[in-house]
């Protein structure tokens, strides 16, 4: 599956999605769900809580090991998508779309330029 070129991507494996309401929704991409293999327990954040900028969030627990999660820009969680809380497999099945993991009210809305493209993300999955 390739990386929709309308996200904006960390390095660390998550993408962001800019809604029309300024949030931002998070998930992980596909390359970091099948690098962690089937997804059996996702530990989310608690909505109001704050982090910055590359603190870890939350984790995801697969048949393999687990993962930390990381908070792609500062903000507070104002959203949690409990359907992976009850089918973490949905990260799996779909990690661009019903997958998603949480949504932020960033603390600046522009920081989200710092993020890579689509093809900035690819170049750095090639190297």
């Amino acid at each position: 599956m390739g990386n929709p070129q309308l996200l904006k991507y960390a390095n660390t494996h998550e993408w962001v999605r800019i809604e029309s309401t300024g949030e931002l929704t998070v998930g992980i991409t596909d390359h970091s769900q099948n690098l962690l293999g089937d997804v059996v327990f996702a530990q989310l954040p608690k909505v109001g809580e704050h982090f910055v900028a590359k603190e870890e969030c939350m984790f995801l627990e697969s048949v393999k090991s687990v993962s930390s999660i990381y908070m792609p820009l500062s903000g507070s969680i104002y959203a949690i998508n409990t359907s992976i809380a009850d089918d973490p497999e949905l990260i799996n099945q779909d990690s661009f779309g019903n997958g998603w993991l949480f949504k932020v009210a960033p603390n600046n809305i522009s920081d989200v330029e710092i993020l890579l493209s689509a093809s900035d993300y690819e170049s750095l999955l090639d190297s």
